[in-house]
């Protein structure tokens, strides 16, 4: 059977409009399954995001808002879907926790689960965040009984809810959690290791009527409905084809899940166990980003500091927001975030050194020789262009076994080094020219056999960057192969086994204008 995977987003909580925080896990992820597309093929690879409608935060934001919550829901959800379109997030499964396929599915693992013996009633006193919608003990907590996350008052509740034991499961859950890579970085991995050091206490996955009516009501008990947490983590596999406990076996283990530092211990922890209780494996891979801040503070929709990603699209047009975040955030570590480091980025990377070597090859192309390739690409016996071919195929290698290039960095998160590595392909590129001196030597009719080989050179080298592109600037990648007159085939070709003597290639166009700063 072909090689499968399964990734997908944490799914977000449908309380507010999506900002940049959210934008950044869903063009990294986007970014992680256009690799896995180009290396797997497209129908061995799906994607799932979607939205988190169910539970008191997002009840009381439709009351705040003055409408029911499903109105609210429908509306929130509108939002995120426009955004992905407007990021040009890669097609996908959406799924809202309201949709049928996904409650029936709830309502199948809390029966199969409680049938198992492994859901049992009690009465309960607890400590309960809103915001993080989840019971604390008073080790996690602040002092003061202040949320770690929200820092905010927890509020004590007393009544009788439906637990899922998790002690019976914590061996296993440990035995996942040391393997290495289970969950990436390393760092979060020893903290979940820290989470499973003592035994655990049981979860609540309740919560009575009486209290919350908006949820997937238990189907042993018509007066409960489930833990928000526990309805949204089956929304990874609620919209599969074939979500049977067969076919679910089988994706499990091939599951990338994508979610940020703050979700850790529901990930790490619950959702394996409830997993396990049912009989299913536990997902292949946790990768886990940090925080993105804006003037110091974690965007968030309490902080007042949402930022709507779409705005920075139409600004600074596509593919540059998704290139700053990639190149300037480390996976796993928090990141700054500011529009004036964004036109620094789209000035120095973009303007100067892509859109700067793509306008001068095309540009010298059509003035020499009206666009045509008369030389095949290759390093000759010149030493300049032997080091430009070497350079090359140092930095944009795409081999699978290779252990320091592009492909290897894509596959274990270090989409910033992958990035460096094609602009250092682009830097190589541009000081070729500086050093070989097309536009001076062309002067000279008897030396443009010379600069045909110089062009020959760069506009493969140009085809290659485009490819190897793809998966972090799709919207661009496709403007430069298609400037370079280069289809899909021909783009995916090793260096020198591309464009050939004949092959003609477009007028250029501006990629990135200069975003010139405002004069004090």
């Amino acid at each position: 059977m072909a090689e499968r995977i399964h990734i997908t987003t944490a799914i977000t909580y449908s309380n507010g409009p999506p900002h940049v925080g959210h934008a950044y896990e869903y063009l990294v992820t986007d970014s992680f399954v256009r690799y896995q597309r180009r290396k797997l093929g497209a129908e061995n690879v799906t994607f799932v995001t979607g939205t988190d409608e169910h539970g008191q935060k997002n009840r009381d934001a439709a009351v705040a808002a003055g409408l029911q919550p499903k109105e609210f829901s429908d509306r929130i959800a509108a939002l995120f879907r426009e955004a992905h379109k407007g990021l040009n997030i890669s097609d996908h499964i959406f799924v809202r926790t309201t949709d049928p396929v996904h409650e029936a599915l709830v309502q199948r693992m809390l029966q199969r689960t409680y049938d198992r013996g492994d859901i049992y009633f009690k009465d309960y006193e607890g400590l309960y965040c809103v915001g993080c919608e989840r019971f604390y003990t008073e080790k996690e907590l602040l002092p003061g009984n202040i949320c770690p996350t929200h820092n905010t008052r927890v509020e004590s509740i007393k009544e009788g809810n439906y637990f899922l034991k998790l002690e019976k499961f914590r061996e296993e859950i440990l035995k996942n959690v040391r393997r290495e890579g289970f969950i990436r970085p390393e760092r979060y991995r020893n903290e979940a290791l820290q989470m499973l050091v003592e035994p655990l206490e049981d979860l609540c996955i309740s919560r009575p009527k009486a209290r919350l009516d908006w949820g997937i009501e238990l189907p042993f008990d018509s007066k409960y409905v489930t833990y928000v947490w526990y309805d949204a983590f089956w929304a990874y596999l609620s919209e599969l084809p074939d979500n049977s406990i067969e076919a679910l076996s089988e994706v499990l283990p091939v599951t990338e899940h994508f979610i940020g530092k703050d979700i850790l211990k529901t990930h790490a922890v619950y959702w394996p166990a409830m997993l396990l209780a049912v009989g299913l494996p536990v997902y292949r891979h946790l990768n886990v980003h940090g925080f993105l801040n804006f003037g110091g503070a974690r965007f968030s929709k309490s902080s007042g500091n949402i930022k709507d990603p779409v705005s920075f699209e139409r600004a600074y047009g596509p593919d540059v927001l998704r290139y700053f975040l990639l190149r300037e955030v480390t996976y796993g570590l928090d990141g700054d975030f500011s529009e004036e480091r964004i036109v620094e980025r789209y000035n120095s990377d973009l303007a100067n050194d892509l859109g700067n070597l793509t306008s001068r090859v095309l540009s010298m192309a059509a003035r020499y020789f009206q666009s045509e390739v008369t030389a095949a690409p290759g390093a000759g016996d010149d030493n300049l262009d032997r080091d430009f071919v070497d350079l090359q195929n140092t930095y944009l290698t795409f081999d699978p076994d290779e252990q320091n290039g592009i492909n290897y960095w894509l596959r274990n998160l270090g989409f910033n080094r992958a990035l460096e590595m094609i602009w250092q392909a682009i830097d190589a590129a541009n000081k070729y020219i500086v050093a070989t001196a097309p536009f001076t030597i062309a002067k000279d009719p008897a030396q443009l056999p010379r600069v045909a080989q110089i062009l020959a050179n760069l506009l493969e080298g140009l085809r290659v960057v485009a490819d190897r592109l793809a998966p972090f600037m799709p919207v661009t990648s496709a403007k430069i192969l298609d400037l370079l007159n280069v289809d899909a085939a021909l783009a995916r070709a090793p260096f020198g086994q591309g464009i050939k003597p004949g092959h003609r290639v477009k007028p250029a166009t501006p990629l990135f204008p200069r975003i010139e700063k405002p004069k004090a």
